[in-house]
């Protein structure tokens, strides 16, 4: 029986994932992951590792995501997945790495700077 291990990470978002054989249910935070994920878009996300793997079904997936958004939690959970894939079946790994589902976006938001009102917005400037 092939179980493992992984974490995905997006923005601030952490996925841990307990990855085993079985009949391809997906529960997130105690919850199937079309009710934690309820638009199509980010189930499609979750789901893409195990479908460009052709594992769709075969496997069991509990996943623990904490911070950040719904958008990033959906794609850190797509990394832990492709990766536990990986753990279990080195073969798989050229295929997504090619649609680039092996890589994690380092993507950050950018801090505020003192003496601005955001990351790159100017105070308003009054000439009068």
């Amino acid at each position: 029986m092939a179980t493992t291990n992984t974490s995905g990470r997006r923005k601030t978002a952490v996925a841990r994932i307990y990855l085993k054989d079985g009949n391809g249910s997906i529960i997130v935070n105690d919850k199937d992951y079309k009710v934690y994920f309820p638009t199509l878009p980010l189930q499609y996300v979750v789901n893409q590792a195990l479908e460009v793997s052709n594992q769709l079904g075969k496997y069991d997936v509990m996943v623990n995501v904490q911070g950040g958004g719904i958008a990033g939690q959906a794609e850190a959970t797509r990394l832990a997945i492709a990766k536990a894939l990986v753990e279990l079946d080195p073969e798989v790994k050229p295929a997504l790495r090619a649609k680039g589902i092996m890589t994690r976006d380092s993507r950050m938001v950018e801090r505020k700077k003192p003496g601005r009102r955001k990351a790159r917005r100017k105070f308003q400037f009054s000439k009068r």
